[in-house]
This record gives C-alpha cells, sequence and structure tokens, in this order.
C-alpha cells in the first residue's frame, strides 16, 4: 500500500495516548512510540508549579478591586455568604473546598429538589450533566457571574494552596467519579484546573463523555505552551 508515495502517515489503533512529541525508537527490529509523559516528571511538574504560584498570587494582588466590588455585589443580591466552598476531588484523590462567589438562593438543594419534583421534563437533563440551564438556584447576579465565570476567581487561593492549578482538568464531585471510569486513575494524578481544554473546547455545549475524552488529552499532551496557549484562549 505505501509503494509509489514519498510520506506515508501512519495513525495506530490506541486511543487516549499521547499525540504531541511522540519520538519514534527502534526496539528489537520493531517500532516503538516513546511517549513524553511531561506532567508526571520532576522538572517540568516543579515548573508549573511554580508558575501556578506567582501568577495565582499577582492575579490575587492585581485583581483585589474586582473581588471586592464582586463581594459587595453578591452580598446586597441575596441573604447569605459571601463565599461557598464545594467539596471536590483532587490530586491524588484528595478532597478539598473549591471556593467559589456564591451564585446560589440558600437552600439550593431543596429548591433543586423542588424544582425537579414538578419539572419531571428536567430530570433527565441534570441526571446527564447535573447541569440545568434555567436553573432556578441561580441569583440574578449569579447568572452574571456565571456567564462571565467570575464565580470561579475565588480558585486563585485554590491554586496558591497548591489544591488546583491555573490550568486541568475539571474538578469533579464524589458523584462524577463513576463517568471518569478507568480514566479517574489519571485524573487524580494531576492538580484539577481553574481552566483547562474543555473549557475552552465548547464548554456546556459538549457531552460529558467528550469532557472527560478533553481531560485526558489535555494530562497526556501538557506542556508550558499548551497552558499558556489554553490561558489566552480563556480570557478571549
Amino acid at each position: 500500500c505505501c509503494h509509489g508515495f514519498r510520506h506515508v502517515l501512519l495513525v495506530p489503533d490506541l486511543p487516549g495516548i499521547c499525540s504531541l512529541g511522540v519520538a519514534t525508537r527502534e526496539v528489537g527490529g520493531e517500532v516503538g512510540f516513546e511517549m513524553p509523559q511531561r506532567l508526571f516528571q520532576r522538572g517540568p511538574a516543579i515548573a508549573k508549579r511554580s508558575l501556578d504560584f506567582v501568577l495565582s498570587l499577582a492575579g490575587i494582588i492585581v485583581l483585589s478591586p474586582l473581588f471586592l466590588f464582586l463581594a459587595i455585589a453578591v452580598r446586597l443580591s441575596s441573604r447569605g455568604p459571601i463565599f461557598y466552598g464545594q467539596t471536590r476531588y483532587g490530586r491524588d484523590g484528595k478532597v478539598f473546598k473549591a471556593l467559589k462567589f456564591r451564585s446560589m438562593v440558600p437552600n439550593a438543594d431543596r429548591i433543586l429538589a423542588d424544582y425537579l419534583a414538578t419539572h419531571p421534563e428536567h430530570l433527565f437533563e441534570w441526571q446527564k450533566d447535573h447541569k440545568l440551564k434555567e436553573d432556578p438556584r441561580v441569583t440574578s447576579i449569579g447568572r452574571w457571574l456565571r456567564r462571565l465565570s467570575l464565580d470561579e476567581l475565588p480558585q486563585l487561593f485554590n491554586v496558591l494552596a497548591g489544591q488546583m492549578s491555573l490550568v486541568g482538568p475539571r474538578p469533579i464531585v464524589k458523584a462524577e467519579i463513576e463517568k471518569y471510569g478507568r480514566r479517574f486513575g489519571l485524573y487524580s494524578r494531576v492538580r484539577p484546573g481553574i481552566t483547562g481544554l474543555w473549557q475552552v473546547s465548547g464548554r456546556n455545549n459538549t457531552t460529558y463523555d467528550q469532557r472527560v475524552s478533553l481531560d485526558e488529552y489535555y494530562v497526556h499532551n501538557w506542556s508550558v505552551w499548551f497552558d499558556a496557549y489554553l490561558l489566552l484562549r480563556t480570557v478571549k
């Protein structure tokens, strides 16, 4: 089949492996693929953590006036605390509280249960992605915060504390572990991120399986330049 062609591209049937920076190696007369697992190498991991620390600290300082403005807006929008900490699973399966500006009304769980009981047509939407496009729990200021992703700015403190990274897989809750299946082991080897490949690749317009595949692709193909690209795409 290769006769007469100057260049031949061989695509192996090996989904879910590294595809950037792969090098070929001769192994006993056979072709081998060497895949650089950069996030699992000590040097690149230290570089990523150092950038996270410096950039998150700088971000907190520069954005402090915006933090104050948003805190006042959340306080005036409805009763309840300014910040909300949701239990998430991070590196090595450790549990932490991912901080957000509160975007929901108090007693949100009860309101959700009542809403799904009276609107069963939205039950499948919730069970599929744990999200609702028309969420009755979200406050007026909360919708604006979520649209611009400003509700996640407090997670800069999670990054500073080493619980999260600026860029990485989406932090997940316990109910989502089952959906990651065999890929949860890979997910739990890195820090989850404030932003990531999924967030700039369609976000809520993607299926959950696509989201997991994007997280897997990011972990296998990470580089400093990939992080810089995703941060720029996030701002855009």
